[in-house]
């Protein structure tokens, strides 16, 4: 059975990913692109890419789809859109854009190193509000915080 990594390095190899430098390359060129941030929305509300769109991982398979109470209409006809999928450290944006290619997207990538590469390439990210996140604060946010009860026993004897 394969770990949480293992399962994303085998989606790698079906998926694309970009740097941040060549999100605002992209950005810059393409204003139709659709940035798709597919963490959990207390995540979407705390921090995010300005003009991005939520839809949490959970239900991102219905939401590109028609006929669900989670269906995004601008998912639902976008198979032939520019879509760069985004999380917090770009490893549910490979599953996520991995999952999107097998419903038919033609043109998806995942933003490797997700929202923290995201931040130290010092890129803006805004609140639910509009206002702008300090580095520094993202910094905070986007630190770890594996409790010790998460952490593999010691002993698996």
């Amino acid at each position: 059975m394969p770990t949480f990594s293992e399962l994303v390095e085998e989606c790698l190899r079906d998926v694309r990913e970009i740097m941040p430098w060549t999100l605002v390359e992209r950005m810059e060129k393409n204003s139709n692109l659709l940035i798709l941030d597919v963490r959990e929305s207390y995540e979407y509300a705390a921090m995010h890419i300005e003009g991005s769109v939520s839809v949490p991982r959970g239900i991102l398979e219905a939401a590109c789809e028609w006929g669900y109470e989670d269906t995004l209409p601008e998912l639902a006809c976008g198979r032939e859109r520019e879509i760069v999928v985004v999380c917090r450290s770009g490893r549910r944006s490979v599953l996520a854009a991995h999952s999107m290619q097998r419903l038919g997207f033609q043109s998806v990538v995942s933003l490797r190193t997700g929202l923290r590469g995201w931040n130290d390439y010092e890129e803006p990210l805004v609140h639910a509000d509009g206002s702008v996140v300090g580095t520094d604060d993202a910094d905070i946010f986007f630190l770890s915080r594996v409790r010790a009860e998460q952490m593999p026993p010691k002993d698996r004897g």
